[in-house]
């Protein structure tokens, strides 16, 4: 009888304190193929994701005791790099900022369409793969030229990709995950323009539409951290169209 290799599924932390959310959420992650760990509040999420790392975290930001924007925080003070998609019934701007400032990867805004969820975590999940693996680049767009040896450079900018490390100058930068990689994709196309559609597809795996804040304000964080006093404005907005790292 010749054995069959069956696929380890990927395993969900989810933390919600709602009761009928909780229950419905994880019925259908079951039902999608995922194992997963459900508990009621931050506290056990944080005992969970220390006594078992899961692949993926899902949390619910407004938890009574400590929530997720918080368990997020302690994490990675710690130096978990797991992935985290926060689910949120806040939808100001602001809001979503502080989900993104304590390390968030993405967010859900309730109510949400669970296919929405499954969408996100398969993204969330693809981009760690990847980045275990081959760099992130953009396909049919043509590349900067890329140095010998682990750094990239552009515009006074360096990145380690191997060590997820970047500097302006001799200063670094302390980037999430999510700002690495978008900071990557713009540095090794240089110059050129990424439409909106290129850079959702190739940093969330998913087009979220018109509509979504979610790479302005991603953007916009970025450029908190890069930008200076009497230095040039490294990311540049090209009206209806998208974003082009260059120094002017």
């Amino acid at each position: 009888m010749a054995w069959q290799y069956e696929p380890v599924p990927q395993t969900v932390l989810l933390a919600e304190d709602d009761r009928a959310i909780r229950n419905a959420l994880e019925r259908a992650l079951t039902l999608e193929g995922y194992q997963v760990t459900a508990v009621a509040d931050g506290v056990e999420a944080l005992a969970q994701a220390h006594r078992t790392p899961p692949d993926v975290l899902v949390l619910d930001v407004m938890m009574p005791g400590i929530d997720g924007l918080q368990v997020c925080r302690v994490l990675r003070a710690e130096g978990d790099r797991t992935p985290i998609l926060m689910l949120t019934a806040l939808v100001e701007t602001q809001d979503r900022i502080a989900g993104l400032d304590a390390g968030a990867d993405d967010y859900v805004v309730k109510p949400f369409d669970v296919e929405e969820v499954f969408a996100r975590l398969r993204a969330l999940l693809r981009r760690t793969s990847e980045a275990n693996g081959a760099p992130v680049d953009v396909p049919k767009q043509p590349q900067a030229p890329e140095p010998s040896g682990r750094l990239i450079e552009a515009a006074g900018l360096r990145m380690d990709p191997q060590a997820r490390r970047a500097w302006r100058g001799a200063r670094e930068l302390e980037l999430t995950r999510t700002e690495f990689e978008l900071l990557e994709l713009l540095v090794r196309n240089a110059g050129i323009v990424l439409d909106h559609s290129t850079i959702y597809d190739r940093i969330w795996g998913y087009d979220f539409g018109p509509g979504s804040k979610n790479l302005a304000v991603y953007v916009g964080y970025l450029r908190r951290k890069l930008d200076e006093p009497g230095v040039p404005q490294l990311i540049h907005t090209v009206r209806g169209v998208g974003y082009v790292l260059r120094e002017d």
